[in-house]
């Protein structure tokens, strides 16, 4: 008898391990994905083109808040959770409803979701969204590149509109970002790479992304793997980076996954430490120590810079940051406030009073998000509440703290600034060493 299964999800680890797992296994039936994190993408389909012969209907999408229902609904033997940047306590609450519901609550790892490259495979992840992946996955490609070899990148997925479409998505230029019809959020991670000369892929079915990008026309030495949120890596990585962050000390040990991240890591970038308490840091350090004492520890700092310092000094400024680090996140604090306090902001203003549309419906989601105003933009209707809100505000000038420029994509009136920031590392051993060595492991010049 087939087992009839609901993936719990938000629109990534969830349809990755529906094809590494699930697709093709005949002793399993999926009935749905429930979807959370993500707004506006629950009630779609997985579609048929994705899903394979066994699902020649595709698979619906429910809110996840259906849950209990729809385990009564389509008799459902098992539960898969399987997205990420969540504490322990609400894994449990999940585990709880699912079990109250009658089903078995399950959680898969590496041994089945991880695909092999034919390629060398650097992984780079966190122990929370908002750590420094992104900076710390451009450093690793710099260094890689200046020794002449071809890195192509592949992003953790965020396919947030035709599934179809994105099965397979290469970025080579600024004109893939239009073509492909990119969120902000998709930008913000896609940008910084084809800008500085690589490739990066994203997408859906990640064994198609693979291959292709192994393959790519520019060519491809080594596999970049540029994770999402605190996921694990969907491929098997010959040199595991995690980035851990001392602004939210014990979540290295109190969030799934994260946790897994720094005890698979070979190396563990303790970041931002130029910002940080010493509390807090020797208090990441000695968890870390705990459970991975095997890995190399390299500190690191994230110095900012920024276009104009005077549309800060003695200003009210409006700090806009990088919307998932600031919600299912929790960030209270990032590189906008940091250079606010830096310059010499006489006021940061509080957006909440000017926002509109569905950016107060993310206010009202994620409450504690403070004195900042996340760049959230899903869809067309987020990125004009976005500029609506931007304009509405009574500011002097407004601080940009994304990592790209949103006046790219939204008309903003009032003066303003790019914050920018790269990983900088403190001491040694740092990434340059630790890629020597892993080069001459693997023989490739």
């Amino acid at each position: 008898m087939k087992k009839n299964v609901i993936i719990i999800g938000a629109a990534g680890r969830d349809f990755h391990n529906f094809n590494t797992y699930y697709r093709a296994n005949e002793n399993f039936n999926v009935v749905a994905f429930t979807a959370a994190q993500i707004p506006d993408i629950d009630g779609r389909k997985y579609p048929s083109a994705l899903a394979g012969k066994l699902y020649p209907k595709g698979i619906p999408i429910f809110p996840e808040s259906e849950l209990p229902s729809l385990i009564k609904k389509f008799k459902v033997d098992v539960c898969n959770f399987a997205y990420s940047d969540v504490p322990y306590p609400r894994v449990m609450n999940m585990s709880s409803i699912v079990n109250a519901a009658g089903a078995n609550f399950i959680l898969l790892g590496p041994k089945d979701t991880m695909i092999k490259s034919k390629k060398p495979v650097i992984a780079v992840g966190a122990t929370r969204t908002g750590c420094g992946k992104s900076q710390t996955s451009r450093k690793i490609i710099e260094i890689l590149m200046k020794k002449g070899l071809k890195v192509v990148a592949i992003r953790h997925p965020m396919p947030y509109g035709d599934l179809v479409a994105q099965k397979v998505q290469r970025f080579a230029t600024l004109k893939d970002l239009v073509k492909h019809k990119c969120t902000i959020e998709e930008m913000e991670e896609y940008e910084p790479h084809v800008v500085r000369g690589n490739v990066i892929y994203s997408g859906v079915d990640y064994e198609a992304i693979l291959r292709e990008a192994e393959k790519d026309p520019r060519g491809c030495d080594i596999i970049l793997w540029d994770g999402g949120n605190n996921d694990f890596p969907f491929y098997k990585p010959d040199l595991m980076v995690t980035v851990a962050d001392p602004h939210r000390p014990g979540a290295e040990i109190s969030y799934y996954p994260g946790e897994v991240n720094i005890r698979i890591a070979d190396v563990i970038i303790l970041n931002k430490i130029d910002s940080a308490s010493q509390e807090n840091i020797t208090t990441v350090r000695e968890n870390i120590r705990k459970i991975n004492p095997q890995a190399i520890i390299v500190d690191g700092a994230s110095p900012i810079r920024v276009d104009d310092e005077s549309l800060i000094q003695g200003k009210r400024v409006l700090v806009i940051e990088d919307g998932p680090t600031l919600t299912h996140g929790e960030m209270k604090i990032g590189a906008g406030i940091v250079a606010a306090y830096k310059y010499g902001a006489s006021e940061i203003i509080d957006p909440r009073p000017y926002v509109v549309g569905k950016l107060a419906e993310t206010f009202r989601i994620y409450p504690n998000i403070g004195h900042l105003l996340p760049a959230m933009g899903y869809g067309d209707q987020q990125v004009k509440d976005l500029e609506t809100t931007i304009n509405k505000t009574k500011c002097d000038s407004v601080i940009i703290a994304t990592p790209i420029d949103l006046n790219r994509i939204i008309k903003i009136k009032q003066p303003n600034t790019r914050v920018y920031y790269d990983l900088q590392e403190i001491g040694k051993p740092d990434l340059e060493m630790i890629l020597e060595n892993f080069l001459k492991k693997y023989k490739i010049k």
